[in-house]
């Protein structure tokens, strides 16, 4: 029996990772995408024009690569660039090519850089340009050229992580332990594509998620966000987000929220997903 294939981008680290690990655990070949191919790689991740970030951050494809081939399944690296359309769609026809078949993808990075953290006044269009293509038009991209295949066959799953930023006001300004605005009409973008997908392919097999982290506390959350203002051990473990992945990828229950949003912790800790974790309620 051919295995099914995932693919997850921002799989080089935090919550990409553990999707892709997630989802070889429950039997998928999994191809990740990312920046990051090498440890030690840098790229600019600071999330303010103010300042200049460029310590390399834990993590890359081929860690990420190693994890999965650890749970006995496939890996295969596939780097792109969320702003560069062309490295998207070649990613795509890269595992077409070499394993026939996209059952799951899961659109899971995001924008890193300065503008995430920045104030409206300050923050230059070419920036919001910048968040719009890797956030929104990103997914895009990804989604039109992994359907075909899909409906072809009559099945599909497509993921979309998000942010509760999609659907809420900040209670304090960017930088204060609030977001830009880029982050969140970028985030509120990508909210409504599921709902949109559902109603025009679920007939066909398509189903759509959009899934909401809250708080994870990633290893580039605890070096970019915390003197943003943002108190990053608060958050839950990336691991929260992998298990409702994949549990919205296998679990013959999870159909029912065709084109819906899902809040993973809350759908982690109803679940038991996760062991030895649970919500921490106000």
């Amino acid at each position: 029996m051919v295995p099914p294939v995932a693919f997850v981008t921002g799989a080089s680290r935090g919550i990409g990772k553990a999707i892709a690990v997630a989802l070889a655990e429950a039997g998928y070949d999994v191809a990740i995408s990312a920046r990051t191919v090498h440890e030690g790689e840098t790229f600019e991740h600071s999330p303010t024009q103010g300042r200049s970030e460029l310590r390399p951050l834990p993590g890359s494809l081929e860690i990420t690569a190693a994890a999965v081939k650890r749970t006995g399944r496939r890996a295969l690296l596939v780097p792109a660039d969320l702003n560069d359309r062309a490295s998207l769609k070649s990613a795509i026809a890269t595992v077409l090519a070499k394993w026939s078949r996209v059952d799951v993808l899961v659109n899971c990075g995001a924008y890193v850089g300065p503008g995430e953290m920045d104030l409206v006044v300050d923050t230059p269009l070419e920036l919001l340009d910048a968040q719009l293509e890797a956030n929104v038009m990103a997914p895009v991209t990804l989604i039109k050229s992994a359907l075909p295949q899909m409906l072809e066959r009559g099945d599909g799953t497509i993921i979309n992580i998000s942010a509760d930023a999609a659907y809420r006001d900040p209670e304090r300004r960017a930088g204060d332990g609030g977001w830009s605005l880029g982050f969140g009409m970028t985030k509120g973008a990508v909210h409504r594509i599921a709902g949109v997908l559902a109603t025009e392919l679920g007939d066909q097999g398509i189903r759509a998620f959009t899934v909401q982290p809250g708080l994870i506390a990633t290893d580039r959350a605890v070096m970019d966000l915390t003197d943003q203002g943002v108190d990053v051990t608060l958050g839950a473990p990336p691991e929260v987000v992998g298990k409702v992945v994949a549990w919205l990828c296998t679990s013959t229950e999870a159909p029912r929220y065709n084109g819906r949003n899902v809040e993973a912790q809350e759908a982690c800790a109803e679940l038991g997903l996760l062991p030895g974790w649970d919500l921490v309620r106000a």
